[in-house]
């Protein structure tokens, strides 16, 4: 699966899922732009990829901010020429059950996780249109397809995501214009590493691999849908959570 030649924007890529998967298509041969607010983590990784004969490029981002989003952007577009893969990976959590959930913090997600992806989208996708190719993926969530108690802004953005994955398949489709999404379930992050023992255990009870998955194993799947061999894929939602859930 060569991604030679072409250029990706990951956001959230200074860890976990972020981060494997910008070293992951780095590896599969696509010129990197590394989007994060830790800018020190941002430009370790871009040393790790350049000293693997990668190329890479940081830009301090957060995507809760509009205009830093929009220059962030154009800044990939002038160092690069172009953008051909986007990867909405970028993502929050403030937990609370609904009945305490307090407005802040359910704008703070939405905001971060669902119109961060939307506004991406906007920036790079003319880029997409004048070269007729262009690979979206949006990091959903299993919570997005199942719901999550004390999660119901982390699971509504997530849902969102997968509506507007579907959405921009239909928009873009006859221009050469994949969009898809990935929804992990139980992955071996700094996000998860904060849940209860407990909670852990009866995770793994119902995954039927009896494993949590890592974030290798999701960028596996996001290398591949930024390959041509999903060329034909497109509007889909891609389940990488050891059968936890299935449908």
């Amino acid at each position: 699966m060569s991604l030679s030649g072409r250029v990706a924007l990951v956001t959230g890529a200074s860890q976990g899922i972020g981060r494997a998967c910008a070293l992951k298509l780095a590896e599969a041969g696509a010129a990197v732009a590394l989007a994060a607010r830790n800018q020190e983590k941002l430009e370790e990784l871009a040393r790790t990829i350049t000293a693997n004969g990668g190329q890479a490029a940081t830009l301090a981002m957060d995507v809760g901010d509009e205009q830093q989003i929009k220059s962030g952007c154009k800044a990939a577009l002038e160092k690069f020429g172009k953008i051909d893969i986007l990867l909405n990976n970028a993502g929050i959590t403030r937990d609370q059950l609904v009945m305490r959930l307090k407005r802040p913090d359910w704008d703070v997600v939405l905001t971060t996780n669902l119109t961060s992806a939307y506004l991406c989208i906007q920036q790079v996708i003319g880029s997409m249109l004048r070269h007729r190719w262009g690979r979206i993926i949006n990091m959903a969530s299993i919570f997005g397809q199942t719901g999550q108690a004390g999660q119901a802004n982390y699971a509504s953005a997530k849902a969102g995501l997968i509506g507007l994955t579907m959405a921009i398949a239909r928009e873009v489709g006859s221009r050469n214009i994949t969009c898809n999404a990935v929804a992990p379930g139980f992955i071996e992050t700094a996000m998860t590493a904060t849940l209860s023992e407990d909670l852990k255990r009866k995770a793994l009870e119902q995954i039927p691999l009896e494993r949590l998955g890592t974030p290798q194993d999701v960028a596996h799947a996001v290398a591949f849908l930024a390959s041509d061999e999903a060329s034909y894929i497109t509007g889909h939602v891609l389940n990488v959570n050891g059968g936890l859930f299935m449908g």
